[in-house]
């Protein structure tokens, strides 16, 4: 296959987007930012005051790039308007070199649900949503059928993550939601809600976490307010996510898994739906992976081969999907192969 490559002007667009939109999330502090360290793992927060309560934001984990925003807060925060002004014009040069946009009212969902800090806490978009946001990170271009949108939303989190964060979206998901038309999909067994359908379309919103135990039930996300359907394999997926920018007006910062993880992931999701009411869903699953795997193995050979590696290396259910998969993608495995 010949992709079909973003020019040098739409590349450097769109890191200039995400640096910026970075920078924004530190212009955007009320207060000091304050180190916490928690289980040996040091993060960063927003302690301000309200009233005479002094309260914390989440604004990540401790890192040698966060560290050069903090000590460069007050002037991000002095420009964040020519910012957000010099961002709209990026985005018009994105749109103008070819890249995909997002509709208004998905655009519209992932600015509220950014605002309320779902990505900032962890939240990350997987499945096709995912899938399109690729393109940026890869410099490619997409075929009309490969970034036809879906009506479904995922958001994943770890649950664990989720508790260790000790800070909560603003203002709640529910009202985010319901504010959006959406209301909780009836379940045939009682509970809380982790699906929510939009009453005025199609559109699905879907939260998910990675199920450690033998049974795939709900869990709590602590950070989000919200349940979520726990899920084999999953946690491979959700390891090392990755910042990306959506291009709706002045761009928003969303959460994604890395492109070689999401792909390997989806070779053992597709195995796993290959039969039933979701088999469709299984030939866009391979689909997807094998586009990413072959564009992996050309620019990012090391990084894919490090995924394959350490998923085959999970277990003998791993190697079995991952195995069942391949035989009907011959050349990705021919490809996954050569990496060794």
């Amino acid at each position: 296959m010949v992709f079909q490559r973003h020019s040098p002007v739409a590349h450097a667009a769109w890191h200039d987007l995400v640096r910026s939109l970075q920078d924004e999330a530190i212009g955007e502090m009320r207060g000091t930012p304050t180190r916490v360290t928690r289980n040996g793992r040091t993060y960063w927060y927003d302690s301000y005051r309200v009233g005479t309560e002094v309260r914390k934001a989440y604004i990540g984990e401790d890192g040698e790039a966060l560290r050069a925003r903090l000590s460069r807060a007050a002037e991000l925060r002095e420009h964040r308007e020519e910012q957000r002004r010099a961002r709209a014009r990026l985005i018009r040069i994105l749109r103008a070199e070819g890249f995909m946009g997002v509709d208004a009212a998905t655009g519209s969902l992932l600015a509220a649900l950014a605002g309320a800090g779902v990505f900032r806490l962890g939240g990350t978009i997987v499945g096709t949503h995912a899938f399109r946001l690729y393109e940026g990170v890869l410099g490619v271009r997409y075929a009309f059928d490969q970034a036809a949108q879906t009506s479904d939303l995922d958001i994943a989190s770890f649950e664990r993550l989720s508790l260790a964060l000790d800070d909560t979206v603003s203002p709640p998901l529910q009202g985010v939601l319901r504010d959006f038309a959406f209301e909780p999909v009836p379940t045939l067994d009682p509970g809380p809600a982790w699906r929510w359908r939009q009453t005025r379309a199609d559109l699905l919103v879907e939260f998910l976490t990675p199920s450690f135990e033998a049974a795939e039930g709900l869990r709590p996300l602590a950070a989000l307010g919200v349940h979520a359907q726990a899920l084999h394999f999953l946690n491979f997926a959700l390891a090392e996510p990755i910042k990306v920018p959506v291009t709706y007006r002045s761009g928003v910062l969303v959460q994604i898994p890395r492109p070689e993880r999401f792909a390997i992931h989806k070779l053992i999701v597709a195995d796993r739906r290959r039969d039933g009411p979701d088999s469709l869903k299984s030939v866009k699953d391979r689909l997807q992976a094998a586009f990413l795997i072959e564009i992996l193995a050309e620019d990012r050979p090391d990084d894919l081969l490090e995924a394959w590696e350490t998923a085959r290396a999970a277990g003998p259910r791993w190697r079995e999907r991952l195995d069942a998969s391949l035989a009907r993608l011959p050349e990705t495995r021919r490809r996954l192969e050569a990496l060794a």
